[in-house]
């Protein structure tokens, strides 16, 4: 029986594991599999396999029971998700359902989650934009959270080599506040978002509308071509999978690559409870698992491991990774585990006509989705009574409508020959939320899930410097579309829980003193040096950009420091 059990462990055991199989995940995976470990990627959800498991993806709109929407009773059982733009019939089926997988809010909070292989890479918006050092130099110019112990040099050569690989389309356009990249070509603005460039610019110098930058394949380079992916066909059905790989996903990319190394050990199914702590050797010695099906316990061994569970999900498993050396969480000699998270503010959009330009319309889709306008805000010094700043986007589009007025012949005339109609723009905020201590997630004391594991406590909320930053966004978007002679302007300032933004960030954050953060400069844990935490998680501020790209980039960056220390045997 002994040979049995150690045969038994031997199997269960990998140079690294990967938990989480999304944007994160399926980056390490890659690496680590790149670089010759062998690799355990555990998800908690289904299996989805690239193409064979989008079963939406070309489907016409007719072929939808209710036309893409969600019939009323779904939407009553789910008012969570049924708040994400992408929540409809094409894309359901990779969305956490509300009853499935409850959380206890403290405060609202809506936590959008896909458990599948993949994660939300398969869902993502897929906008992407460096950080610089106006990001990274932040908490210590500014005086919140802690300093981030990178910089932007730091992170540079990794950007460039995700970004090669995953393909970024974007524009040059040399702005210190967002680093130009390894770009495809960039997707065009349309008239009227050309039109809008010019007079910002022309009237605010310091203030830039860009073509937004966006993981899609807009010019096939070899590299693509060997991943089986080619040029995005700007069919903008991304969230139903996308069978040419066009944009950036685990599914499409990163996954396949390390599979054919040969290196790699896919696990779906597989609930992450744990990680487990050997008290004498002062390391991780694996992860355990429950069966999402069968309910049953298994633990697998591994050298190093990669926590990639997504930004909450990361937390909890931390926090539920107890011993008597770590009582309150692995690695949480700080006591900052689960604690300052942030996110972005999504809560203000701002719409508009314009009555010029009716000569022209558009024709197609542009994945990208139009504009972005980087953050101009508190960059070279403080100038408003807000801490940092916020970025936008912004769009134009013209619309075809039917006049339904008239009877008889008249109104059929009518509605068989739609007329085009002013310019619709809007721009919707992305703003950075200062990381505080009373914005954390827990692990409640008495409930559990259907797996054993403790549910998580969450209480994340605005504050004074989120409303301030909110108003001066509405103000000035409006005098700018004034300025641009845009009519029937209307501010959306409604409410808007956090989490529906999709960006939570911190909990696990870098830092350089182990006394303020969990994890050093390259993403290790302080106290547990063969845990690597490169996804949200891991955030020590938010900036205003869209965070995937830097969760790559941590991600390959952290895998090259852990295999070239594993091989020196100083982890």
């Amino acid at each position: 029986m002994a040979n049995l059990n150690i045969d038994s462990k031997k199997e269960r055991t990998y140079d690294a594991i990967v938990i989480g199989s999304g944007i994160s995940g399926g980056w390490s995976a890659k690496e680590l599999c790149e670089r010759g470990l062998k690799t355990l990627v555990l998800e908690r959800g289904r299996d989805v396999q690239h193409i064979k498991d989008y079963p939406t993806t070309n489907m016409n709109p007719w072929e939808f029971e209710h036309r893409n929407e969600m019939p009323y009773q779904v939407k009553k059982d789910n008012p969570i998700v049924s708040k994400c733009y992408a929540f409809h019939e094409d894309a359901a089926h990779f969305f956490v359902k509300d009853a499935e997988h409850p959380y206890i809010q403290e405060k609202p909070f809506d936590w959008i989650r896909g458990y599948q292989v993949g994660g939300k890479s398969l869902l993502w918006a897929r906008q992407t934009q460096r950080w610089s050092d106006f990001d990274f130099e932040g908490p210590q110019r500014d005086g919140f959270a802690v300093d981030w112990p990178i910089r932007y040099a730091d992170l540079k050569p990794w950007y460039d080599h995700v970004e090669r690989f995953a393909g970024i389309a974007g524009d040059k356009d040399g702005l210190p506040e967002l680093p130009d990249g390894e770009f495809l070509p960039g997707y065009p603005l349309n008239v009227v978002e050309k039109y809008f460039k010019q007079g910002v610019e022309k009237k605010y110098p310091n203030r830039k509308v860009i073509s937004a930058r966006c993981a899609h394949i807009s010019k096939p380079e070899p590299i693509h071509i060997q991943q089986g992916r080619t040029q995005c066909q700007n069919r903008t059905l991304c969230q139903r999978g996308c069978p040419f790989g066009g944009y950036f996903s685990s599914n499409a990319s990163t996954l396949p690559w390390a599979a054919k190394t040969g290196n790699l050990t896919l696990r779906p199914d597989s609930v992450v409870h744990s990680i487990l702590y050997d008290e004498q050797k002062g390391r991780a010695l694996g992860v355990k698992v429950i069966d999402r099906n069968s309910k049953e316990e298994i633990d697998f061994f591994a050298e190093i491991i990669f926590v990639n569970a997504g930004a909450i999900n990361t937390n909890l498993i931390l926090l539920n990774s107890i011993s008597n050396r770590f009582e309150n969480g692995l690695g949480n000699d700080s006591n900052t585990l689960g604690k300052y998270v942030a996110f972005h503010n999504y809560s203000a959009r701002i719409y508009a006509e314009y009555e010029g330009l009716l000569d022209y319309t558009t024709a197609g889709r542009n994945p990208a989705g139009g504009a972005y306008i980087p953050r101009f805000r508190n960059l070279h010094k403080q100038e408003t009574d807000y801490l940092r700043g916020y970025a936008a986007g912004f769009g134009a589009g013209r619309y075809s409508y039917s006049d339904t007025e008239g009877l008889g012949e008249e109104l059929k005339n009518s509605l068989l020959n739609p007329k085009l109609g002013k310019w619709s723009v809007g721009s919707h905020m992305m703003g950075e939320t200062i990381p505080k201590e009373s914005n954390y997630v827990a692990l409640d004391a008495a409930q559990k899930d259907d797996w054993g594991i403790p549910l998580l406590k969450i209480a994340i909320d605005y504050d004074d410097n989120d409303a301030k930053m909110k108003k001066d966004y509405l103000d000035t978007m409006e005098d700018m579309f004034k300025e641009a002679g845009f009519t029937n302007i209307r501010r959306d300032d409604k409410w808007q829980a956090p989490g529906l933004d999709i960006h939570e960030m911190g909990g696990v954050r870098m830092g350089l003193d182990p006394k303020s953060s969990m994890l050093s400069k390259w993403n290790q844990l302080h106290a547990v040096p063969n845990v690597f935490v490169t996804d949200g998680a891991s955030m020590t501020s938010t900036s205003t950009q869209n965070p995937s790209l830097t969760y790559m980039a941590f991600s390959a960056r952290s895998v090259d420091y852990a295999v070239n220390e594993l091989k020196k045997r100083n982890i």
